[in-house]
C-alpha cells in the first residue's frame, strides 16, 4: 500500500511513533483515573499508512505529533455515531482509570485524501470515497514497526499479561454500565524485539457501547463477557471489581459533561439532541452496575466459578 503524506517534510523514512521505550505505551501502570478537565488532543493527519481490520474500515494514520493513530472516518460503512461512541466511551474509560487507547480528534485534510483517489471504503461491489474532516483517532500502542500486537494469546501467555485481572474486571464493570452490545475487544502488545517482555493489554473498539447507534440500554446478563474465562479466575466477590465500581458510582454530572465536550454534532446524527439524553441515562445507571454483575454471575454461563 502506497503511503500518503500531507507535507513534503514528512517521509516514510522518518522515525515513526510514540517514543523509544515501553514506558511510552498508552497503558497506565497504576490504573489511575484521568485528571479532571483533560481533553483529547486535536491533531492533523500527515500520512496515511495502511488499512486496518474492522467493519468500520479504519486506517492507520501518522499525525503531526509523530504518533500513529487508528482512524475511523465519519462516512464509514457503519454510521457516524461510531465516532461519537468511540470518543465518549474512551474518555469515560480513561476517567475511571482503565487501560484504553488514548483518543484524539484527527483532522484529515482533503489535500491528503485527494492525492490518492483509490482511498475508499469497500461497500459490497461499489466503492465510496473517504470524506475529509474531523475524524476519531485511537493512538497505536507503540511504534508500528517495533511493536508486536495480537488480539489472541494462548493461555500460558495470557496469564502473564500485565494487570490482567484489573484490566478485564474493570472493563466488565464498564461494559455493563455502558451496555456494550459487542464482546469486549482488546489488543495485547509488547516491544517486538523483547521476547521476554510480558504483554500489556489495551481496550479498543468501543463503538458498540450504548447499544451501537441506538443509544439505548437493552441490558442482558451475558453482554460484556470476554470469551476467555480465565481472565475472571480471580473473582472472589463484588470487591474484585474495585476500585472501578466505586469510580463509576462516584462520577459527577460535571465529570460526565467533560467527557462529551468537543464531540461534533455531525458525529451524533441523525439526532444530535439525543446525546444529552444518553448522558442522563449514564448518570442514572451508575448505581445499577453491581446488580448487573450479580445478574451475570447467576446466568447460565456462570462466568465467575471462584465467587465465594
Amino acid at each position: 500500500m502506497q503511503r500518503l503524506c500531507a507535507s513534503p517534510e514528512v517521509s516514510a523514512s522518518q522515525p515513526e511513533g510514540l517514543g523509544s521505550t515501553p514506558e511510552d505505551s498508552v497503558i497506565s501502570k497504576n490504573f489511575l483515573p484521568l485528571a479532571g478537565g483533560t481533553e483529547p488532543p486535536r491533531i492533523r493527519a500527515w500520512e496515511i499508512v495502511r488499512r486496518m481490520r474492522g467493519a468500520s474500515q479504519p486506517w492507520l494514520v501518522r499525525c503531526e505529533d509523530g504518533a500513529s493513530y487508528v482512524v475511523k472516518f465519519q462516512n464509514n460503512p457503519q454510521h457516524a455515531r461510531v465516532l461519537a461512541n468511540e470518543m465518549l466511551a474512551s474518555r469515560l474509560a480513561q476517567r475511571i482509570g482503565l487501560p484504553v487507547a488514548d483518543p484524539a480528534f484527527v483532522e484529515v485534510p482533503g489535500s491528503l485524501l485527494g492525492s490518492f483517489p483509490q482511498l475508499a471504503f469497500e461497500i459490497g461491489e461499489r466503492s465510496e470515497l473517504i470524506l475529509p474532516g474531523t475524524q476519531f483517532g485511537s493512538r497505536f500502542p507503540g511504534i508500528p514497526n517495533e511493536t508486536l500486537v495480537a488480539d489472541f494469546l494462548p493461555d500460558r501467555l495470557l496469564r502473564r499479561v500485565r494487570n490482567l485481572s484489573a484490566a478485564f474486571l474493570g472493563a466488565f464493570a464498564f461494559d455493563k454500565w455502558t451496555c456494550n452490545c459487542d464482546g469486549r475487544q482488546v489488543i495485547f502488545h509488547r516491544p517486538a524485539q523483547d521476547e521476554r517482555s510480558a504483554y500489556s493489554v489495551t481496550m479498543i473498539d468501543q463503538g458498540f457501547c450504548f447499544n451501537d447507534g441506538d443509544w439505548t440500554f437493552p441490558d442482558s446478563p451475558l453482554r460484556g463477557l470476554y470469551p476467555r474465562r480465565l481472565v475472571y479466575e480471580k473473582v472472589r466477590g463484588m470487591e474484585s471489581f474495585e476500585p472501578f465500581l466505586q469510580r463509576i458510582e462516584n462520577l459527577t454530572t460535571k465529570e460526565l459533561e467533560e467527557c462529551v465536550r468537543g464531540i461534533p454534532a455531525d458525529w451524533c446524527e441523525p439526532n444530535p439532541q439525543q446525546l444529552s439524553h444518553l448522558m442522563e441515562a449514564l448518570y442514572s445507571r451508575r448505581l445499577s452496575v453491581r446488580q448487573a454483575i450479580i445478574d451475570a454471575k447467576n446466568s447460565v454461563l456462570a462466568p465467575f466459578p471462584n465467587w465465594v
